[in-house]
């Protein structure tokens, strides 16, 4: 026991020293810490000179406010009981235009566009006589859901606003970084699917609406379009819709942190993640770890940069990272590539639901990703077994549909009906 006080005072006053040293910072910095399962965070946060702003429930890692980040070896950070530290940063999230909004008529079915080309050619509606994911629960962290939607009514579950969470400390968030949701600025339609629109009646293109509708913003339509997808592809899946993203497109690092430990906590068995970081961060890679050894099924976008440079959540060990192929199954001239993609899927003119009752079409692996996430639920449905391993094992090579990316989209297009056979 006095071995123990020793080790704590000396503690004690390295950190005091260390404060002292690097205390001299002019505003307060918001920091991530993850703490050992002994640790005591509010010991910590007055060792460190600072408060809590936030906490992660059911595990030791919490949101302080911090004079300064102090600089501590790794010998330092155990004998405090702290597992990582880093600065929470705000992601700043840059987004590109739709192709256009879609009306349609009155008497038109509300799920109408599942039967869109890209879905025709993964197999999406044949798939559905083997499985509709029934059971399973997909959760989407995201920006805001048209909960009112036609499409959307009985297939959202309970979800949570990570956005309204961190009001009361919105202010102190002030570091800033770079990131985006992966919806490309691909701004043209294909004859095919010029073709479908044409033969489901849809009357017209309509981006007027959508400038009414989201002020030029697509952050406030991005959750909507995701939330589409993973309904027509799993229609008996319930989606939990985690909104870390602002109506001005911004999250920071904590909240994206809260929503997974939150996916897995509540029950959600997939996580679907369209966005992407620029670079990792341990609080993220930590969640991840958590839910994937939670047996959940976590599945991300590769990004829209054209570049093989790996982004995350997507190149984190264990997650499904999905790039984007148009319908002939080439890449999209957007999409990122290399050794960190699991499988490829349609993420070119995407048909999807747009918020006030509309739909748009779309480009990015940002709608790539949920399409994926949703095969995930067809297969965890029906099947035992790892889904990474079922969806990228039965997808449908495209190396020789690609030259110069061979072995850079993962093991292929995926094939969803391959998948829940």
């Amino acid at each position: 026991m006095y071995r123990r006080h020793s080790a704590l005072r000396r503690a004690l006053l390295i950190v005091l020293v260390l404060v002292c040293l690097t205390g001299q910072a002019s505003a307060a910095v918001p920091v991530i810490v993850q703490l050992g399962p002994l640790t005591n965070v509010n010991l910590i946060a007055q060792l460190l000179g600072g408060t809590v702003l936030d906490s992660v429930p059911g595990v030791n890692v919490h949101l302080l406010s911090l004079p300064a980040l102090p600089i501590l070896s790794q010998f330092q950070l155990s004998l405090l009981g702290i597992v990582s530290i880093e600065v929470d940063k705000v992601i700043e999230v840059g987004f590109a235009p739709r192709s256009g909004v879609l009306t349609v008529p009155a008497q038109t079915a509300p799920d109408w566009y599942r039967n869109q080309p890209s879905m025709q050619l993964i197999g999406t509606s044949l798939a559905l006589n083997y499985s509709t994911g029934a059971g399973i629960v997909i959760a989407d962290i995201n920006a805001k859901v048209d909960y009112g939607h036609p499409v959307l009514a009985g297939h959202l579950t309970s979800g949570y606003d990570f956005v309204d969470s961190r009001a009361g400390y919105a202010s102190t968030l002030n570091q800033s970084s770079s990131s985006f949701l992966d919806q490309s600025s691909s701004s043209f339609l294909d004859q095919s699917s010029s073709s479908f629109l044409d033969q489901s009646s849809s009357s017209f293109l309509d981006q007027n609406v959508a400038d009414l509708l989201d002020n030029g913003n697509p952050a406030l339509s991005h959750g909507t379009l995701c939330a589409g997808i993973i309904a027509a592809v799993a229609p008996q899946s319930a989606i939990m819709p985690l909104r870390v993203f602002d109506d001005s497109g911004a999250a920071d690092v904590f909240s994206i942190t809260r929503a997974v430990y939150y996916a897995v906590q509540n029950g959600a068995q997939v996580i679907n993640m369209s966005f992407g970081l620029d670079s990792s961060y341990k609080a993220v890679q930590a969640a991840v770890s958590y839910a994937l050894n939670a047996n959940v099924t976590v599945v991300a976008s590769a990004g829209n940069a054209n570049t093989s440079v790996a982004q995350y959540p997507a190149a984190y060990s264990g997650v499904i990272s999905v790039a984007a192929t148009d319908n002939a199954d080439r890449k999209a001239s957007f999409s990122n590539f290399g050794n960190s993609v699991t499988v490829v899927a349609p993420g070119v003119n995407i048909i999807s639901t747009f918020p006030g009752g509309y739909y748009a079409v779309a480009s990015g692996t940002s709608f790539s990703a949920p399409i994926v996430a949703a095969e995930a639920a067809l297969v965890r449905s029906v099947k035992m077994g790892s889904a990474k391993v079922i969806i990228s094992g039965t997808a449908t090579n495209v190396d020789h549909l690609n030259p110069g990316y061979g072995g850079k989209l993962g093991t292929g297009r995926i094939n969803v009906l391959a998948a829940v056979q």
